[in-house]
């Protein structure tokens, strides 16, 4: 049975999907992914290339930092699609994602498992796989996001047999650039301005002599609760976070990195190994059980 693959680069259709959208890169924070209406475009495009083959799946390749993100773990649980994640390093590049790729790429074509494959992707250091793909036969189509003569690699595009370009207008069906909350407005006082002062704080005593107004140090579970609090506020997707928290063991990595983070503010200190799973426990229970988020 003649089958069809296809090998999706996450950070070139981000990267460049944001550069087709508004003419520059965009941080993926500010980044809104419908993956239903992409897979459904790559699909539809790869088999115009191959009629009469199957598809076999969507291998979709990206870094994490700390574990997979609730967008990876939809994506996992997506029909069709294998997620593979590498790394990110400390200056926020990916690291062993081109490989995996690459890795996939030759084993698939080697084993005959397919006869097309369709590549997104910007990379050069991919164009070593297309050629080897070739050898056994495989038809190698590349995709590009407009404008994509310029952001991909001359040499990978001479290689694939085919280059196809997602139009800008067909971007915009499954990405879009989220417009950050304007600003508060501020508040212009006049010369004659009188700023009110509460009159239970004019005269509210002092402490007395001796005495300490700082209350008893929190316990590790009070700041933790604390720091849970402060991370799902203003409220987030709850419905996609528990599904998220209900097919993975840990903690998706967005919502990991602000709880290790408030929880450094508030204690002024990292949390121990065993603070951080106790946190993670907690913020899984807290998310889980109906009704503790009054929902």
């Amino acid at each position: 049975m003649k089958r069809h693959a296809i090998f999706v680069d996450a950070g070139y259709v981000f990267a460049q999907g944001s550069v087709s959208l508004s003419g520059s890169k965009t941080p993926r924070t500010q980044l809104k992914l419908d993956a239903t209406e992409i897979i459904a475009q790559l699909t539809a495009l790869a088999l115009e290339q191959s009629v009469g083959v199957q598809l076999l799946r969507i291998y979709w390749y990206d870094g994490a930092w700390n574990g997979p993100t609730i967008e990876h773990l939809a994506l996992a649980n997506t029909d069709n699609v294998k997620l593979r994640l590498g790394s990110i390093n400390s200056a926020g590049e990916q690291k062993e994602v081109d490989s995996l790729l690459v890795t996939d790429l030759i084993d698939l074509a080697r084993n005959q498992s397919i006869c097309d494959a369709t590549v997104v992707t910007a990379d050069t250091d991919v164009r070593v796989a297309v050629q080897i793909a070739q050898t056994f036969g495989v038809r190698v189509h590349l995709i590009g996001l407009e404008p994509s003569r310029v952001s991909q690699s001359p040499s990978l595009r001479q290689e694939a047999d085919t280059v196809l370009e997602i139009a800008r207008a067909d971007v915009s069906k499954f990405l879009r650039v989220l417009t950050p909350a304007p600003p508060k407005p501020a508040v212009a006082l006049g010369p004659a301005a009188v700023i009110a002062t509460p009159p239970a704080a004019v005269a509210a005593p002092g402490p007395k002599a001796g005495t300490s107004t700082v209350g008893p140090p929190k316990t590790i579970e009070q700041v933790i609760d604390e720091a849970i609090q402060q991370t799902l506020a203003p409220p987030a997707d709850i419905s996609a976070l528990k599904a998220a928290l209900a097919a993975s063991s840990g903690v998706p990595m967005e919502y990991d990195r602000r709880l290790l983070g408030t929880c450094r503010t508030l204690l002024k200190r990292d949390l121990t190994g065993d603070e951080r799973r106790e946190m993670r426990s907690l913020f899984k229970r807290k998310v889980l059980t109906p009704g503790a988020l009054g929902e």
